[in-house]
């Protein structure tokens, strides 16, 4: 449980129970707004039982996102997961080009030998 106002440090926490207070939160959202989890599922068009399964930590992203739309929540997904802001020396570097890959172990361990020069 969470004490109003304090944050929660969320890396000392395992996923199930991470899990289980995105859906608490989900579920305390649509409380809010007064909307039976029959209601959000019309609303959504999406079954009771995806309702249900998304407040007790379960579901599909496609499910979370249109509940997010419905409780008018959408908003806040850039405080979730926000986006990664590229400086002006990077864009430059990249010349318009968009990254797609990570370099993987190859670069990380190329990286590290030569820092021990």
């Amino acid at each position: 449980m969470v004490i109003y106002g304090a944050l929660m440090d969320f890396y000392s926490l395992s996923d199930k129970y991470i899990e289980q207070e995105l859906g608490n939160r989900l579920k305390a959202r649509r409380l809010q707004k007064n909307i039976t989890q029959k209601e959000l599922a019309e609303a959504t068009t999406l079954s009771l039982n995806s309702i249900k399964s998304l407040e007790t930590g379960r579901g599909k992203l496609s499910t979370l996102i249109a509940v997010l739309r419905e409780l008018e929540a959408l908003d806040h997904l850039d405080n979730f997961i926000p986006e990664i802001p590229i400086s002006p020396m990077q864009l430059a570097k990249m010349q318009g080009r968009v990254r797609k890959r990570a370099s993987g172990e190859r670069l990380k361990s190329q990286a590290k030998d030569d820092s021990e020069w």
